[in-house]
């Protein structure tokens, strides 16, 4: 690589003038535009069962939403919760719920001091923000190509009761797309855990987010407790908000009767009920499994051109060079980029110095340290397919930038 070449490269593509915020997964324009019938009247503010949508109650959602949620994540109507427009909210509400009140019959846990979570690595940042803001201690678990490593998982939790729960992203996981195996998924339902309370916190975000043909599926996670004779061990979470609209949709939530019952009771203190009018609006909307599938389909013809577009950059750029490489998910959102030890913050700023705003370097590790330096977030969705492309080959350009320095 010759250190000149690459500076006097890095130089003209700054006079492009690029002005481009890549920093967060946000579906573009034209991918919200597939849900604007949303925005026109709708067919009745009534429910099925005689609710006036408009008015207070309901508090675990409507009937038919509920539904419409149980059919997309193979549940009963009765194990799912919708509530609110975002599942980060729920998921805040869950572990805070626990650290106040405690999980039944068990003490809160704010009572035992630390409480610890185990996050595999690299991660979701705005879980590792949820445990920061809360003063929850967060123990990093590498991620295999099959999920976290499991020996390890199962070390941890069977010998110190302080760990209380785990983050799961367990389909096309964010930032790496990883997939959890079956294996994996059995082995965290069923593994012994010194903290009689422990939680699974499965945050489903990506179920129908598919980037090829192949619609990858994987095995269901309260059937797999309940078998493992944990019940109440996994809180699923899941959202229209990559399927919708991304400030407007549902959120929901799902797990045993008895943590349903647990959670009408503790979040019955914050509310009188959820917005029920943008539920039916949805439900009318979406109607179905199949409806939603075939949405979905739509997203990814979008997608799909825009993840290709960066690793036909990264492939011709970087190809070759020392200890780089980059997930290829098959889903998802995100592109995990591994720069040489030592280089992703410098890369980071050197394409943010080209007009490309990424996520911060080591945002996918808690406390936002990357111990090694290396992991770059790319999101790909919001630009359009012209200005992808022109990103990823300023990006490539900073990280080739970085090495000669």
């Amino acid at each position: 690589m010759d250190a000149s070449q690459v500076h006097r490269q890095y130089q003209a593509f700054k006079q492009k003038g690029l002005k481009l915020d890549m920093s967060r997964g946000k579906p573009s324009p034209e991918q919200l535009d597939l849900s604007n019938a949303l925005l026109g009247a709708m067919e009745t503010y009534v429910a099925a069962d005689g609710t006036d949508t408009r008015n207070y109650g309901g508090a675990l959602g409507l009937p038919e939403a509920r539904a419409l949620f149980g059919e997309l994540l193979d549940l009963p109507a009765s194990q799912v919760v919708v509530d609110g427009s975002k599942s980060l909210s729920i998921m805040h509400d869950v572990i805070v719920f626990h650290l106040l009140y405690g999980a039944t019959g068990q003490p809160r846990w704010l009572s035992a001091e630390p409480v610890s979570f185990l996050c595999p690595v690299p991660g979701y940042d705005r879980h590792f923000g949820i445990c920061e803001a809360l003063g929850i201690k967060m123990i990093n678990v590498p991620m295999n190509d099959d999920g976290p490593d499991m020996d390890l998982v199962e070390k941890l939790v069977a010998s110190d009761a302080s760990i209380k729960s785990m983050w799961c992203v367990p389909k096309y996981a964010n930032p790496s797309g990883t997939v959890y195996s079956d294996e994996v998924v059995r082995r965290l339902a069923a593994m012994p855990t010194a903290a009689k309370d422990f939680r699974l916190l499965w945050d489903d975000a990506y179920r129908f987010h598919h980037l090829g043909e192949e619609k990858i599926a994987i095995p269901n996670m309260l059937e797999e407790c309940a078998k493992a004779g944990n019940p109440d061990r996994a809180f699923v979470f899941a959202s229209t908000s990559k399927v919708t609209f991304a400030g407007s949709g549902l959120a929901a939530m799902a797990s045993s009767a008895a943590n349903i019952a647990w959670w009408q009771k503790c979040s019955s203190v914050r509310s009188i009920g959820p917005d029920k009018v943008n539920q039916l609006r949805h439900v009318q909307f979406l109607k179905n499994r199949a409806n939603v599938e075939a949405l979905m389909e739509k997203h990814r013809q979008l997608l799909k051109s825009k993840f290709a577009a960066v690793d036909a950059q990264f492939a011709l750029q970087l190809e070759g060079m020392a200890d780089v490489s980059w997930s290829h998910p098959k889903g998802g959102y995100f592109i995990d980029l591994l720069t040489p030890p030592g280089m992703a913050k410098r890369t980071v700023a050197l394409a943010k110095d080209l007009g490309i705003v990424l996520t911060t370097a080591g945002a996918s590790f808690p406390y936002g340290v990357d111990p090694q330096d290396r992991h770059i977030r790319i999101a790909p969705s919001y630009p359009s397919l012209a200005e992808i492309t022109l990103a990823a080959e300023g990006i490539a350009l900073s990280l080739k930038m970085a090495a000669t320095e």
